[in-house]
């Protein structure tokens, strides 16, 4: 995994839904955690090895991986 990888999620949409950039690029839109984990796996992550929080990895705009629903 390259040190300087960059993830962002985003906060959630009218439907829940939370958008996943790698590096700048939209990986997708991801409606829980296993979301983000398989569109990390397709960019080149091994999901076993990336964890959601505490790592720096993952920047979680609008709450962590728990928050999937618009407020």
């Amino acid at each position: 995994m390259s040190p300087g990888l960059r993830v962002v999620v985003y906060p959630p949409d009218a439907e829940g839904g939370r958008r996943v950039r790698c590096d700048g690029e939209i990986l997708g839109r991801a409606f829980g955690p296993e979301d983000v984990l398989e569109f990390l796996r397709r960019a080149g992550l091994d999901p076993d090895d990336v964890a959601l929080t505490g790592t720096g990895l993952i920047e979680w705009r609008g709450g962590g991986p728990a928050t999937w629903h618009q407020a």
